[in-house]
């Protein structure tokens, strides 16, 4: 049986302030949940339907495990179609970033990204392209938003990702900044460095100019149709797929 206080828990995580309040984010679906049972998170409780039992597989005891009807599950779900399994994972803790982590590779630099799905996209997309950090802006979506996590498909249980103020973090780097811009040099004759930062900004108004400071190299991705810009995780994806091309060849 889910109670009024289980339900206005679990419904209050959709907002950071109660997220952070609670140090609990909601994981959902079957494969995503998997994921952060074998990952270095802590799952707190796990709550799904008996049709979803025997996909998520053996359960540790250390979890509390919550059995719910459709209807009773229906009350707590972020998506439209649920899956019938939902798991409360407790926040980690704020790591510091060590320079020595960022050396010999390159990471991603969000300047004030807002949408959910474009983040969880760009962790996604960071994973695949084996980047480990993502430095946030702190006025970058949270990536424990269930949007994001959902979006993520999983890849956050792996990846870092930081929230900080990005001008005193890329000052006091030597790393080289590669900046998305429009008026950059083209992004398939840019010499890639070893190492590096790639900064992507806004959806609607880019890279901040106080960033665009800080930038060693301005790349662009030229344009050969009519369209005004491209999506934040879309272009993230084809610059991490330019620099592994370069340095795979």
């Amino acid at each position: 049986m889910l109670s009024k206080a289980q339900i206005s828990l679990i419904t209050s995580l959709q907002n950071k302030k109660y997220r952070k309040q609670h140090g609990l984010f909601i994981v959902e679906g079957i494969k995503s949940v998997k994921e952060f049972i074998s990952s270095s998170y802590q799952v707190e409780s796990i709550f799904y339907t008996d049709d979803a039992n025997t996909k998520v597989g053996k359960i540790s005891h250390n979890i509390k495990s919550h059995e719910l009807t459709e209807a009773e599950f229906q009350k707590i779900s972020t998506l439209k179609s649920p899956q019938g399994v939902l798991a409360l994972v407790k926040l980690p803790k704020q790591q510091q970033i060590e320079i020595s982590d960022l050396r010999n590779c390159y990471n991603i630099v969000l300047d004030d990204v807002q949408d959910p799905g474009n983040l969880g996209t760009i962790i996604r997309t960071a994973e695949w392209f084996g980047i480990k950090h993502i430095i946030c802006s702190i006025g970058t979506v949270d990536a424990y938003n269930p949007k994001v996590v959902q979006a993520t498909m999983g890849s956050l249980a792996r990846i870092q990702v930081h929230y900080i103020d990005l001008h005193e973090f890329i000052s006091s780097t030597d790393l080289p900044v590669y900046g998305a811009l429009l008026n950059g040099q083209s992004i398939y004759q840019t010499e890639w460095s070893t190492e590096g930062l790639i900064v992507m900004g806004n959806e609607g108004n880019g890279i901040s100019e106080e960033i665009i400071t800080l930038i060693d190299q301005a790349v662009t991705i030229p344009r050969i149709g009519q369209a005004e810009s491209l999506n934040v995780a879309v272009a993230t994806t084809i610059f991490c797929s330019e620099i592994a091309r370069q340095q795979l060849v």
